[in-house]
């Protein structure tokens, strides 16, 4: 894959671990957005943590990049969906964890009225392969 981080200081910047945007070139993959389900149980993972949800959802969406050849680092877009943005600051920081700042894909984070299974957080992406 071919990537190029675009930056520029006539836009905001980023305040958080994403890119204003991604230049890619290759296969497109639409990963839909993942809530945290236990793949194996199906049922719902970390009550109302937010640390743990987040996991949880970073870990699906993992699983299914790897299903199609691909890796967090081929995330050129997420949109993360809360259920409430005071989860905003710990949720991040959590993604963080997984998207580095010199990869951190672009991204939107918006607050909902209501997710499927009343969960507190969820993330789709878009990545080449």
């Amino acid at each position: 894959m071919d990537r190029q981080i675009v930056q520029t200081n006539t836009a905001p910047a980023p305040v958080g671990p994403y890119n204003q945007a991604i230049v890619a070139t290759g296969s497109m993959m639409f990963v839909s957005g993942q809530i945290p389900l236990d793949p194996k149980t199906g049922q719902l993972v970390g009550g109302d943590d937010i640390v743990a949800q987040t996991e949880q959802v970073i870990a699906n969406l993992k699983a299914i990049l790897a299903a199609g050849g691909a890796t967090l680092d081929n995330v050129v877009k997420t949109s993360v969906f809360l259920k409430d943005m005071n989860d905003f600051a710990t949720m991040n920081a959590t993604y963080a964890q997984h998207f580095g700042d010199d990869q951190a894909p672009a991204r939107a984070c918006v607050e909902v009225a209501r997710l499927p299974k009343d969960v507190r957080v969820e993330i789709e992406c878009i990545a080449v392969v």
